[in-house]
């Protein structure tokens, strides 16, 4: 197979790996609610997204190397954006348990 053909697949694969959780951040963003969606699944995928670049790393795979650092980023600004959406509805839902409901 045409060598140009394969590294083709491999940069398309690591650009649609890489972005799979964007529509994800951008679902929770909109709609400012984290129900429904697994934070043991995301922190599993950090943790295979590190050991997955140090394998890239030593092994000298651009491509791979790419991949696992976006994937990281992605994945840690989703984290991020989990855990204030997540902090603002424990604090609504306090309020409202204790009668002072937020404005």
């Amino acid at each position: 197979m045409n060598n140009d053909f394969i590294q083709i697949l491999g940069w398309i694969a690591t650009f649609l790996f890489s972005i799979m959780i964007i529509p994800q951040m951008v679902k929770t963003y909109r709609s400012k609610d984290t129900s429904g969606v697994s934070l043991l699944m995301f922190i599993i995928f950090l943790i295979a997204n590190i050991i997955a670049l140090t394998y890239a790393l030593f092994i000298k795979q651009f491509p791979l190397i790419v991949k696992y650092i976006i994937a990281l980023v992605t994945t840690i600004i989703y984290l991020i954006l989990y855990a204030v959406f997540y902090q603002r509805k424990k604090k609504t839902a306090a309020a409202v348990t204790n009668g002072n409901e937020l404005r």
